[in-house]
């Protein structure tokens, strides 16, 4: 894996491509598939020698690739629109782009993507079946986009395999071992008790004493992961239970009810922020019938749909100067409807001082989507859990991402997973 210096981020913005005529992958209202053409931009720096070009804030972001029969093919196949622009053509959208608040940024290779999820593969079986009630949106994002990745779980990141992806998305996991504060509703369900005791079994099998332990060692992993130069994206309840969990490594955080074994009394004063991603100074929520872990999360559940209270507004960033956040806020809206989930938004006030925040709830005060900087590597927390699904519930189908082809919220999750593909210089030591 690269290891990448971002305090220091130059990108290439004159002679990318000597224009012979290429082909434009319109990221404006006039695409009619904007989630598999990120699919394309992908297969294309995949499949060909040539790098691609990602134009910031020029019809939204659109994609500038090698013309070529087999791209054209491929565009037919996905469904994407694609414009065939000639030199004369490149020329010019070049010159509108240095003109304006808009940049020109290299992809130059495909990158290595995994999901921390459960593995079908070896948690199936007579005993454990732990294919959870719910859906995870990358997931989705990505086989509708068509683009590979792996499964991850718990044993793969001790062994140390994370090193060997590019990008990085964690599922909705509960890093504190409070297995999602499920307990109030769903302790008796069949599911909830599967997971209880296959993660308490591997836990024990693995060496550990308790299941907060062994989450705590997961995060830890993910932690150097990113510090060495990863690229971490997490929705809902991942984003704060990972620092949550990383503030509370030795502090017994978890109710007796799910451990067997009382909570420190002082733990509050005994959590360590240092530790956190993007969080700093919340304040935990024990109580085992509240479904919350802290104050990190705002998520007003009496909402109704109609009052649209979760509606975000993107934020607009320098292209030539802040390629970073201005990549990933590509998107033609603004303001992209809200969606729910265990972890909603965040509030304003518990972020650390060093944290991007790219787009904030209209509503304000709350956050929904951050981007920071750790060691050689970045983070990227986006709050809830589907937005195409605005209060998805446990146990609702999956969404179909064929109906939401446009779907501002979805394209955010995609500019991620594009966004290891661009050319960096490091920087000099």
């Amino acid at each position: 894996m690269k290891r990448i210096f971002f305090s220091v981020l130059i990108f290439l913005s004159f002679g990318i491509l000597v224009p012979t005529g290429d082909i434009l992958v319109p990221m404006d209202e006039v695409q009619t598939n904007h989630l598999k053409a990120y699919g394309l931009a992908y297969w294309t720096l995949k499949n060909h020698e040539k790098p691609c070009e990602w134009l910031l804030n020029y019809r939204f972001g659109s994609f500038l690739l090698p013309d070529s029969p087999e791209v054209r093919k491929k565009a037919g196949l996905m469904g994407v629109k694609i414009e065939i622009v000639s030199p004369e053509e490149v020329l010019r959208i070049f010159q509108e782009i240095e003109e304006n608040n808009m940049d020109r940024v290299l992809l130059e290779k495909a990158p290595k993507v995994a999901v921390y999820t459960p593995i079908d593969s070896y948690l199936k079986g007579e005993k454990y079946d732990l294919m959870e009630p719910w859906d995870d949106a990358v997931i989705l994002a990505l086989e509708y986009a068509e683009i590979p990745f792996d499964k991850i779980y718990d044993r793969e990141i001790l062994s140390g395999f994370l090193s060997k992806y590019d990008w990085v998305h964690l599922h909705h996991e509960d890093f504190t071992g409070q297995y999602g504060k499920f307990y109030r509703n769903y302790h008796g369900a069949f599911w909830y008790q599967k997971r209880v005791a296959w993660t308490e079994n591997e836990a024990k099998e693995l060496g550990f004493s308790s299941v907060q332990e062994f989450k705590g060692a997961i995060a830890l992993k993910i932690r150097e992961y990113v510090l060495e130069g990863g690229f971490l994206f997490a929705m809902c309840s991942a984003c704060d239970t990972l620092d949550i969990s990383l503030s509370a490594i030795g502090v017994d955080i978890v109710p007796p009810e799910i451990d067997k074994t009382p909570i420190d009394v002082n733990y509050q004063s005994k959590l360590n922020f240092n530790r956190c991603f993007a969080f700093e100074n919340f304040k935990l929520i024990t109580d085992i019938n509240i479904y919350e872990f802290s104050d990190i999360d705002v998520s007003i559940y009496s909402n109704p749909q109609e009052s649209r209270k979760e509606d975000f507004v993107l934020f607009e960033f320098s292209a030539k100067h802040d390629p970073v956040p201005t990549m990933l806020t590509q998107c033609h809206v603004r303001i992209v409807n809200g969606f729910f989930g265990q972890t909603t938004s965040f509030k304003e006030s518990v972020l650390k001082d060093d944290v991007i925040v790219m787009g904030t709830v209209l509503e304000g005060g709350r956050v929904k989507y951050i981007h920071g900087n750790r060691g050689r590597g970045t983070f990227t927390f986006y709050g809830g859990h589907d937005p195409e699904d605005y209060s998805h519930y446990v146990g609702d189908p999956p969404t179909n991402l064929s109906l939401h082809k446009n779907s501002p919220g979805y394209r955010l999750i995609l500019n991620n997973i594009l966004f290891p593909a661009a050319k960096k210089k490091q920087k000099k030591t």
